[in-house]
């Protein structure tokens, strides 16, 4: 597996990645579109993806979900997921980056964008909005500097220290009852520092304008191996009022994409491939039995 680095080019306006595969032998508007109309899932689409013939994704720099190298190609786990992805629903991913939290779920809402694939937690609020396609978990991690440990290595440590973290993300709401635990303790709260994307939080901690970066555990497992020796993480613990975020694909209710995406992620479940991207990237701690359509507001 190759692991991803810290993204280089976060000032970059828009960065498009096309994955997926063609029809063998497409009709002449197939050809123009990309859309491979026997894909097992492509009768389902909704038709106004059959005439774009793309789903536009949101996503920022947020390894190892995305990470933007410094000629411009996306890798991690959101291209290799959409390809399988495709490969199901006959249609073709693009990437576009964007920043911040607010700035991809409004874009969703405004019709920018087709999809967003977080990392993300579902909440009742959103599941308002949007479809939610769960496929995945996490627990919230603090990164912090390994020469540092001695310091901030003790989860005590957290209360009172500055935390690095995205805006309107899973850390923000698990620092709140991270905060709560601190309370109990009679130690102080943690002041979180409010950024727009993932690549900040790093910058912020190496800066020292905080002294941990709040992140999911598997951004967390993924920047330690690149950057071996360097950062050291705490899991938020049950006690610490962490439990286990459910993360998901985010599409707009008014799209109709929702049932052909729940049965494209069913699809690689199915065939092996959701287990061997997953394994790929070491992280088979966080992997669910089966994906799941809006379980904060259905079943």
């Amino acid at each position: 597996m190759k692991l991803s680095k810290l993204a280089l080019a976060t000032g970059a306006a828009v960065s498009v990645l096309l994955l997926g595969s063609c029809s063998s032998a497409p009709a002449d508007d197939e050809k123009e579109s990309g859309a491979a109309t026997e894909a097992p899932v492509y009768d389902q689409l909704p038709q106004e993806i059959k005439d774009k013939g793309v789903i536009t994704v949101a996503g920022d720099t947020h390894p190892p979900y995305r990470t933007i190298e410094e000629g411009g190609e996306i890798t991690g786990i959101d291209p290799d997921i959409q390809s399988a992805l495709s490969e199901q629903l006959g249609v073709p991913f693009e990437i576009v980056t964007s920043s911040g939290l607010d700035a991809m779920l409004s874009g969703m809402l405004s019709g920018r964008y087709d999809a967003f694939n977080g990392p993300v937690r579902t909440t009742p609020e959103r599941e308002a909005d949007f479809d939610a396609v769960v496929w995945m978990t996490t627990r919230t991690s603090y990164l912090h500097l390994s020469e540092r440990a001695d310091e901030l290595g003790d989860p005590e440590a957290i209360c009172g220290a500055r935390v690095a973290g995205v805006t309107g993300s899973v850390t923000e709401s698990q620092l709140e009852h991270y905060t709560e635990w601190c309370a109990d303790q009679d130690l102080d709260a943690p002041e979180f520092i409010g950024l727009e994307d993932s690549n900040s939080t790093f910058l912020a901690l190496g800066s020292d304008r905080a002294d941990y970066a709040g992140t999911t555990q598997t951004a967390a497992i993924d920047l330690q191996a690149a950057e071996p020796g360097k950062y050291d993480y705490i899991v938020q613990t049950d006690e610490q009022g962490a439990g286990v975020d459910q993360l998901a694909m985010f599409l707009p209710k008014d799209s109709g994409l929702a049932p052909a995406m729940l049965a494209a992620f069913q699809g690689i479940f199915d065939n092996g491939e959701y287990e061997r991207i997953m394994s790929e990237w070491k992280l088979t701690d966080v992997m669910v039995d089966e994906p799941v359509l809006n379980p904060m507001t259905e079943g």
